[in-house]
């Protein structure tokens, strides 16, 4: 593999959600450590699975997989690292100042801006020499799907500029206090992301061709930041074996060439490793050890039993129920490359098609709905929450109200503050609770951001539903804030989106337990892109189809109240027609 050859000491894997950025990431750990380098393994990502693919409780401190010698490993827990972050800050003061004033600096400390500081606060200090990871000749960091983790390699620059610059009084002043003291640290982490020789970024992708966009957006993004020595890997893709009595394995084929025919000038000159799809789950170092190598033969064909068909709910027949109501916010939630744009664009398509109102959006920085709907179609109207675009008329909004009534100076302060990059986050927050009271109305369905992001996004809901709360206290008057919308099953129906696979869903069963105790309980799941419901030939497809059985059973049995299975299309889940035969099981056409 190209981006092994001679690693430096920071390697970064990022991409899309789904593209199998964890999997690799580990079987690169677990090859440099067979090799006899000391490797610490990180993963940035709020909805990290490190631990499930190793079978090891890892979490937020350094922990040796025993497995594995020379290998260890650390989760980035962003609750866990705002708590200590929190006590490092309120610690000195509490038994000191007024309790009143103590529990109005936590309030200021509560959050999701907080939350985003002190993850990246753990980052940088992994990023330089310390004592902290003096002991390791390679630190591989298994980050967050590509918005966040473009915000994330960006921080380090912005807010060193920030501090440079000085801040302001409002929004993020209190988690502010804690990051005075970093500037040196702040600064040794821009250096070491510029350096070539000390780090080099794996960009890692499947052969379809709106994820090869999404890379090379990418890769123009991070170069433009000085992350200069890049890498790009193709996993999964189809053997061209499997394809010759296959007419679905020869359809997936064909289109994953054709993409790759088609790649994105930018990238044509980037080392380039290509991965085969395996017949196996990637979970367990056996598989790890395997992914790098040459494809595994499946089992014989012949000793895979697999039912005629399917017999599961459909996507449709979900969306009959939902349009019942008339209106109501639908969100689509889940892992990183389950397929929430394109199950939200086919759930705002069978609404819009039974003359219902409705209004397609999505919160995810790396989505693309327009491209998935392909098209236009009455009743339905399609946006995004641009967090570029919701900043800047955030910053326009606080300048003209705010700004307006204050001197030169003061508005100079007010300025420097809002250059922080903790406005981006009140901003897509703001846009967030906009879109969502339209649902009162029509149909809003929301395709969110991966796991990770949109915790973060439910947080910052929280956090203003508390203050929003407080505020009101006993005065008596009537108030309704986005999280009691969402926490109300008249209103809001959440769809957990999920693949038929063990990783995929043990963390949608994650992500409803993090909703159920915000209080929103999950209305059904949908499997995506299910190869069971298709009935393949191929030896490699069948081998997937049986492993899928188990998963989707567990989904039905244990994890759902209700659930649909979309199948795999022959062609790309792109416009009107092919968003509608997803919803219907329609698979025999090529």
């Amino acid at each position: 593999m190209h981006f092994l050859n001679q690693p430096p000491r920071y390697l970064f894997f990022t991409g899309k959600g789904g593209v199998g950025k964890t999997s690799i990431a580990c079987a690169a750990a677990v090859q440099l450590a067979a090799e006899g380098k000391r490797v610490l393994l990180v993963s940035t990502d709020p909805a990290s699975n490190v631990g499930q693919v190793f079978g090891e409780s890892i979490g937020n401190h350094i922990t040796a997989i025993p497995a594995v010698p020379n290998l260890s490993a650390l989760e980035i827990d962003p609750q866990a690292a705002a708590q200590a972050y929190r006590d490092r800050i309120v610690g000195p003061v509490r038994g000191v100042l007024p309790e009143p004033v103590v529990k109005g600096i936590e309030e200021q400390l509560s959050g999701a801006c907080t939350t985003e500081i002190a993850a990246f606060d753990e980052f940088t200090a992994l990023l330089i020499d310390s004592a902290l990871t003096a002991d390791y000749e390679h630190i591989i960091f298994d980050t967050a799907p590509t918005g966040h983790t473009i915000r994330l390699l960006q921080l380090p620059g912005a807010w060193s500029g920030f501090l440079e610059e000085g801040k302001g009084d409002a929004s993020c002043l209190g988690p502010l206090a804690g990051l005075e003291k970093q500037r040196t640290q702040y600064k040794a982490a821009v250096e070491a992301l510029a350096d070539p020789l000390r780090t080099r970024l794996v960009l890692v992708a499947r052969a379809q061709r709106a994820t090869l966009r999404e890379v090379a957006r990418t890769h123009e993004e991070l170069a433009s930041i000085g992350l200069s020595q890049q890498y790009l890997v193709i996993n999964g893709v189809l053997p061209i074996s499997e394809a010759e009595h296959d007419e679905l394995a020869a359809a997936i084929h064909q289109r994953e060439q054709d993409a790759l025919a088609a790649i994105p000038d930018v990238l044509r000159a980037l080392p380039r490793d290509q991965i085969a799809l395996k017949p196996f789950n990637l979970v367990g170092l056996d598989a790890l050890r395997h992914l790098l190598v040459a494809a595994t033969p499946p089992n014989d064909a012949g000793a895979i039993e697999l039912p005629t068909q399917l017999n599961a709910p459909t996507l449709a027949s979900l969306v009959d129920d939902i349009a019942v109501d008339g209106h109501g916010l639908v969100m689509l939630m889940g892992k990183g490359g389950v397929g929430k744009t394109t199950l939200a664009a086919a759930v705002a398509v069978e609404l819009a098609l039974r003359g219902l109102p409705v209004h397609l959006t999505t919160s995810d920085p790396a989505a693309h709905l327009a491209e998935t709907l392909d098209g236009s179609l009455a009743n339905l109207t399609v946006s995004r929450i641009d967090p570029h675009d919701e900043t800047e008329r955030y910053r326009k909004n606080v300048l003209d109200t705010k700004g307006a009534q204050l001197d030169a100076e003061g508005r100079a302060l007010l300025e420097e503050d809002l250059r922080s990059p903790c406005t981006e986050e009140i901003a897509v927050f703001q846009a967030f609770s906009r879109i969502i009271r339209e649902a009162g109305k029509k149909f809003v369905v929301m395709d969110t951001a991966p796991t990770g992001h949109t915790l973060l996004l439910l947080d910052a809901t929280g956090a203003y539903h508390r203050e929003v709360a407080r505020q009101m206290g006993n005065t008596g008057l009537h108030y309704t804030t986005p999280m009691m919308q969402l926490q109300d099953p008249k209103q809001t129906k959440v769809l957990i989106a999920t693949l038929a696979e063990t990783t995929p869903v043990l963390e949608a069963a994650n992500l409803q337990s993090d909703l159920r105790r915000a209080g929103i309980e999950p209305w059904a799941w949908i499997v995506n892109n299910s190869v069971a419901a298709t009935r393949p030939n191929s030896l490699l497809l069948r081998q997937r189809a049986y492993n899928e059985l188990r998963e989707i059973d567990l989904v039905a049995t244990h994890h759902a109240k209700r659930f649909a299975v979309v199948p795999l299309l022959k062609q790309e889940p792109v416009g009107v027609d092919r968003l509608r035969d997803l919803a219907h099981h329609i698979t025999e056409e090529v």
